[in-house]
């Protein structure tokens, strides 16, 4: 009985230590506390405070905060994609996804690298809730699906709790892969956002919504294949993982068949 105490003492001390003291003296990553709040009043505004204020308002327009935000968001995003061919982050993301201790042996500056990226991940990841509150402030309601919602607020709460407690390299192929979606996904927005004389360029709205049910399909996969392979990830984050993308994909191909079956339908929600 007092090992099992013992060891429920020390899976809580983790928890509230997180992995690492450098870490935990970042913004927003001492306690759960900030990162929960911030969701919650996300969750609160979109789905409740939003559209009772908006009700009898006009939409607002927001074209020029749509091109700005936008924009930011490519850039951003294909910064990420290119950072592992200047870092030497590369050849660690292959070391991951053929099984090795992807941590063990590199420097402190690019294990530092690691861990700054997840942070600046995890802030793109807050600032991505204004895609639901443009939504509601320009009364487009109609997007702000359950799958949109869903997917925000966990990416938000788990990219917190993996920075905070298994700030490994497997998860950072992920991150990758997504910011690759990103630019493609931004860019179709940013071209929306310049006004109908430029809608001629968006043909490929259906193509967007097939990549993004690629990409849940390619992290499938990779998740499958580390456990089988018995990669060193912790079970549950695997599982967890698996169970979302699974949902992610469900839901996904839910949309795609609604959208596109025998017209040019919308594109997918802005989750990816």
């Amino acid at each position: 009985m007092s090992n099992y105490v013992e060891r429920i003492s020390v899976q809580y001390r983790n928890f509230s230590q997180g992995a690492d003291p450098l870490i935990d003296s970042w913004p927003l990553m001492q306690t759960p506390g900030p990162i929960v709040t911030i969701t919650g009043l996300y969750l609160l505004f979109v789905l409740w405070i939003g559209p009772r204020w908006m009700e009898h308002r006009k939409p607002y327009e927001l074209k020029h905060t749509l091109i700005v935000y936008n924009a930011i968001q490519v850039v951003v995003s294909t910064a990420f994609c290119l950072q592992p061919f200047f870092t030497g982050l590369f050849s660690r993301l292959y070391l991951s996804m053929s099984c090795g201790e992807a941590m063990t042996g590199v420097s402190k500056d690019l294990q530092l690298t690691v861990w700054n990226g997840a942070w600046v991940y995890l802030v793109l990841k807050i600032v991505e809730l204004l895609d639901t509150v443009f939504f509601v402030l320009r009364k487009k309601q109609n997007q702000v699906s359950f799958l949109h919602v869903y997917h925000h607020t966990i990416m938000v709460l788990f990219t917190w709790f993996y920075l905070k407690h298994i700030p490994g390299m497997h998860a950072a192929f992920i991150g990758v892969l997504n910011s690759f979606v990103h630019i493609i996904m931004y860019s179709y927005y940013l071209i929306a956002a310049l006004g109908p004389r430029y809608q001629k360029y968006l043909w490929w709205k259906r193509y967007l919504t097939t990549l993004q049910l690629t990409q849940f399909g390619i992290m499938l996969c990779y998740f499958v294949l580390i456990n089988s392979l018995q990669c060193h990830v912790p079970r549950a984050l695997t599982y967890f993982f698996v169970s979302n993308i699974t949902i992610f994909l469900f839901l996904f191909i839910n949309f795609y068949r609604k959208a596109y079956r025998g017209k040019r339908g919308p594109v997918g929600p802005k989750t990816e």
